[in-house]
């Protein structure tokens, strides 16, 4: 019996193998890349400052679009659950709503464009505005759904997902997935400072189109050429199934609760503190390049990381190190002003970020093998997978309470005396400090209870090596079954030809 556990962790480390093929390796890439390239860093400001809706209508458009996205995702949920079909369970939504979705996406930047030099509550816009959001929520949310599911199923081995993981967050760096928040950031401070007199709106039009356009050719492309690897059960998964199937998965029930604490979180982007307190977008870019090679060095530590240290301490660490940073940050920059002086405040950012990015790598990697993981430990305690309604589960409770926090978010700016579209720099001296304290010290305080259920997190050591193995065997057996089947076939119709 005591040699159990050795034959466990020797036969899971049989089946581990690459199993992703160099050409979808890069299209993986190509993927991964696209998903951070845009420039949602400053959608705010697209917002606040261009097409100007008024804060707390926002927040009421928010509590109505949240509703029903949470209507809509069990019902969506199941539908994918339930997909069988020759192109696979995800692909069929993935490939067909890629197109449709990026069209619809040009809509949003075209707000401006129909509804020119209006207030913050015009109705027709506040209309258009709200009937966007529906729209654009109903649809995204097929693809959602099915592309976390299916980012799953792309190879069946933990550890040539991690490669995977780890190949994609090193060198999209390298391939300039930042770059349009760079130029976008730049390009903000010059037309604030009138250095040059384009208009905002017409920046953020060709930036927001053209990031679109560039992301779904590539997202479509890994779509055409990865597949499916992980094998579904022949007969989907019952509704009763499937809700059993997120009761059990203790793993995904401690992930949404840790989610769930931090989620109280209160802040705002620290795009907004740069431009409106320190005067400049692209003075956070500047600051982060130094620390930029600590981030690509990080990912060396990965593997040697993972194979000493649990899930579950990685977590842990991960999480405090950071907030730890981020607090002390807070205090000092409160300390006789200190957040309103550029470049002292330049220098505690850039000494925060050179810090934080000793653990870039591990918190990426970690962060996706989580959710891979209790999705293969519901087909290793149910015998099927759901990962569409185990998706939606996990994230019903969080998007209640995100659309919640959304709308305080958006009241807060508002009680803190935030003044939409006037001058950078112009804000009074309190509403400067309440930027400051919101994308530092405020959110790591109020959010500081996610850390509770890392505490608790199960798929660690011999229980995960015994679940892998199980696992393949299990896969390898179906794929085997599959195989004489579809060769019994073959022999029928030949026979009857």
């Amino acid at each position: 019996m005591s040699d159990a556990p050795n034959r466990k962790i020797s036969e899971f480390k049989v089946y581990d193998r690459q199993y992703v093929g160099s050409k979808e390796t890069f299209a993986y890439l190509l993927n991964d890349f696209s998903n951070a390239f845009n420039i949602n860093s400053y959608t705010d400001r697209f917002i606040w400052d261009v097409v100007k809706i008024d804060f707390k209508t926002n927040a009421i458009v928010t509590l109505f679009t949240g509703a029903w996205d949470i209507i809509n995702d069990p019902i969506i949920a199941t539908i994918v659950d339930k997909t069988r079909t020759r192109w696979g369970k995800f692909r069929p939504y993935l490939v067909a709503f890629q197109i449709p979705l990026t069209l619809l996406g040009s809509l949003y930047w075209l707000i401006p464009f129909f509804f020119p030099a209006t207030s913050g509550t015009y109705l027709p816009k506040l209309i258009y505005y709200f009937a966007f959001n529906v729209i654009n929520e109903t649809a995204g949310t097929f693809t959602s759904v099915a592309k976390s599911g299916y980012m799953t199923t792309v190879t069946p081995h933990p550890n040539d997902r991690a490669r995977l993981i780890t190949l994609a967050e090193l060198l999209t760096g390298f391939m300039g997935e930042d770059m349009p928040n760079y130029i976008m950031g730049v390009l903000i401070d010059l037309i604030n400072n009138n250095i040059l007199k384009w208009k905002l709106q017409n920046v953020f039009l060709a930036m927001g189109l053209g990031t679109g356009i560039i992301s779904s050719v590539f997202t479509l492309y890994f779509f055409l050429v990865s597949r499916e690897r992980v094998m579904q059960s022949i007969e989907a998964p019952s509704v009763k199934q499937g809700l059993k199937a997120v009761i059990n998965n203790y793993p995904v029930l401690l992930i949404t609760l840790s989610d769930f604490l931090g989620g109280f979180s209160v802040g705002s982007s620290s795009t907004n503190y740069f431009i409106d307190v320190l005067g400049s977008a692209s003075l956070q870019t500047l600051l982060n390049i130094p620390s930029s090679i600590n981030g690509t060095l990080s990912y060396a530590f990965v593997k040697p990381i993972r194979a000493k240290f649990s899930t579950k301490a990685i977590w842990v660490f991960e999480d405090l190190y950071t907030r730890f940073w981020i607090i002390l940050l807070f205090i000092i920059g409160s300390i006789k002003k200190n957040y309103k002086k550029r470049l002292l405040m330049c220098i505690l950012f850039g000494i925060q970020a050179w810090f934080d990015k000793w653990a870039f790598g591990i918190r990426k990697v970690v962060k996706a093998e989580l959710y891979n993981e209790a999705m293969d430990y519901c087909e290793w305690k149910n015998g099927y997978r759901v990962e569409a309604t185990i998706g939606v589960a996990r994230s019903l409770i969080t998007k209640v309470q995100n659309i919640a926090m959304t709308s305080v978010k958006s009241l807060i700016l508002s009680a803190i005396g935030y003044e939409q579209g006037i001058a950078i720099g112009t804000q009074t001296d309190k509403t400067k400090w309440w930027l400051f304290a919101l994308c530092t010290g405020i959110p790591q305080l109020t959010g500081i209870l996610a850390v509770i259920p890392k505490f608790l997190y199960p798929l660690s050591g011999s229980l995960r090596d015994r679940m892998y193995c199980e696992l393949m065997k299990k896969r390898r057996e179906m794929n085997e079954k599959m195989t004489d089947f579809s060769n019994e076939i073959k022999i029928q119709i030949e026979e009857s030809v």
